[in-house]
């Protein structure tokens, strides 16, 4: 039976005792310890700077220092979610996995063993780099190694790995609370160190993402991966299959050469302002502002229970997406959110304005219902959506984008919250509830429904045609072919078509893509995005050029070896 050039000649089944489904299961869980980590991390400090062992031992802390010790993190993250993007693109997800679990490792050792102000400060600085890291990698490697009809539960799991880190810090704040000792504020902070160094360790034995390894021309090590996730042979045609699709579509994205943030902002500004759009109104729909009313009313221990017991209502909210995302839809989820959220806002508003006996019970109600609203649309989803409409050149820098949009906005609203209680009291809480109405208007006209597409499929969903070449987009091309590449419906499933229409693998060059249009099938620089996103063009700059695209795909004959 002759063999496809395209496809490395390997025979026979990977070493590997974890396969299938188990394997993709497994893989998923061990990620969501990364989200656990930053959910953790930002939860820990609530509880310990209000304990008198830590108060005593940083000689009586401002708010103005206080408030430092917790908004740095952001900062942090911020920097890093940016930087991190190369190192995931030249490196691999696996690495820039393990890196930023180092580094939040070493940042919690720091916290948990300083002797004053400033090396806390350190810290949380330290730990704020990985969390950037982490908050950037995470998503971006669950997309990629994810059934497309199975995407919206496992990114759910991941984002509930985030709210049972929070939930868990409070909890661990409030045991270590009864200590009458130093480690009442140390052993909280020790704790994430445990985490990091699983997360750290765990990462060697973590299989890398095969679209990486096959976009930077591991082939035999891309198609064991894809083999490991099915659970079949090497050369069952199933996953040669899938490696092809995956090949073709790689080779057709590499055709974009320049992958610098210009070409990105360039080819899919539309994408880019979506995906940081997502994560800007995760931020400005006011789960921050509700958090800092929760503990209304209530002091020292009791204030941290009170937080717990809201925390865990806010794990139960996160559970139903896991069967909803791929069901209803992101847009569904989105914009019932979206108006539960406002409702909820506006009643908070509306409670502290009229002060009566029974206000705090009712702010505590909306508090719960504000909370399982987020935690079932506009916090998970903003996780979920940036890495599936973001195309393989550009996934890492459009995620770093952002990732860092949420982590820019997070720090402006911590910081701002305070201020505005101060100067406009309970109108703060109409005017998020403004926020979730403008969200939903945006989602409703210019978000575009992702569930079940497959990740090489964007392209088609966004309207993206296929040229020859940027440079050449009026001539006539060669290859005659009017799709572009798609992924493999499922990494594990049993029942897919034998071709979605991808390109033989004998094709010519492969083609590259002109700028993203709108959902509605406008062009890249037409209608709203095109007058917001204008204006900023000439303030990115930069290019960096991987290798040529190469014509004939040379075969890798043997069992494997390179």
């Amino acid at each position: 039976m002759p063999t496809d050039p395209a496809i490395p000649v390997v025979h026979g089944r990977t070493s590997n005792k974890l396969q299938g489904k188990k394997l993709l299961y497994s893989v998923s869980v061990f990620l969501s310890i990364g989200v656990w980590l930053f959910g953790y991390d930002q939860g820990v400090m609530s509880g310990v700077i209000t304990g008198p062992y830590f108060i005593a031992y940083f000689h009586q802390p401002t708010s103005t220092e206080l408030g430092n010790m917790v908004a740095v993190l952001e900062i942090g993250a911020f920097i890093t979610s940016l930087l991190a993007a190369p190192l995931a693109d030249n490196y691999g997800r696996r690495m820039t996995l393990r890196s930023g679990a180092f580094v939040f490792t070493l940042g919690g050792a720091i916290q948990t063993f300083c002797n004053g102000f400033w090396m806390m400060i350190i810290g949380r600085v330290t730990s704020g780099f990985g969390v950037g890291m982490l908050s950037m990698v995470v998503p971006i490697y669950q997309s990629e190694i994810s059934p497309a009809d199975h995407r919206g539960l496992l990114g759910s799991v991941e984002f509930t790995g985030n709210i049972i880190g929070y939930a868990s810090s409070v909890w661990i704040d409030y045991a270590c609370s009864y200590f009458r000792s130093d480690w009442s504020w140390r052993l909280p902070l020790f704790i994430q160190c445990v985490g990091g160094a699983v997360l750290a360790i765990g990462s060697f034995v973590t299989p890398e993402s095969p679209r990486f390894l096959i976009d930077t021309d591991q082939e035999v090590e891309g198609l064991s991966v894809i083999a490991d996730f099915q659970g079949a042979p090497l050369d069952d045609p199933r996953v040669q299959e899938e490696y092809k699709e995956i090949r073709d579509a790689v080779l057709a994205d590499r055709a974009v050469g320049d992958r610098s943030y210009k070409a990105l902002w360039k080819r899919y500004k539309g994408r880019v302002m979506i995906a940081m759009s997502s994560q800007m109104f995760a931020q400005l729909n006011g789960i921050n502002v509700i958090s800092y009313y929760a503990q209304a009313g209530w002091i020292g221990r009791d204030a941290i229970l009170m937080t717990g017991i809201n925390a865990l209502f806010y794990v139960a909210s996160s559970i139903p997406p896991w069967f909803l995302m791929d069901r209803a839809g992101r847009r569904p989820i989105l914009l019932l959110g979206a108006v539960a959220m406002a409702i909820a806002l506006t009643a908070t508003g509306w409670w502290i304005y009229i002060d009566q006996a029974m206000t705090p019970n009712a702010v505590v109600v909306c508090v719960i219902i504000y909370n399982a609203a987020f935690g079932m649309s506009w916090g998970p989803v903003p996780w979920l959506y940036p890495p599936e409409i973001m195309p393989l050149p550009f996934r890492a820098k459009g995620v770093s984008l952002s990732t860092a949009t949420n982590w820019l906005f997070n720090y402006w609203v911590g910081v701002s919250t305070p201020v505005f209680q101060e100067l406009i009291g309970w109108r703060l809480y109409p005017m998020h509830a403004f926020f979730c109405a403008l969200s939903f208007v945006l989602v409703y006209f210019l978000y575009p429904e992702t569930r079940g597409v497959p990740l090489e499929e964007m392209d088609q969903l966004f309207g993206d045609e296929t040229v020859e070449d940027d440079e050449d987009e009026d001539g006539d091309g060669d290859d005659g072919d009017d799709g572009s590449a798609s992924e493999t419906s499922s990494l594990v499933g049993n029942n897919r078509s034998a071709s979605r229409g991808s390109r033989s693998a004998h094709s010519s060059l492969p083609t590259s893509r002109k700028p993203s249009p709108m959902p509605d099938g406008r062009g890249g620089d037409a209608g709203l995005f095109g007058r917001l996103t204008g204006a900023v063009d000439s303030f990115l700059g930069g290019s960096r050029r991987r290798g040529s695209v190469r014509g004939e795909y040379n075969a890798v004959a043997g069992g494997g070896e390179q």
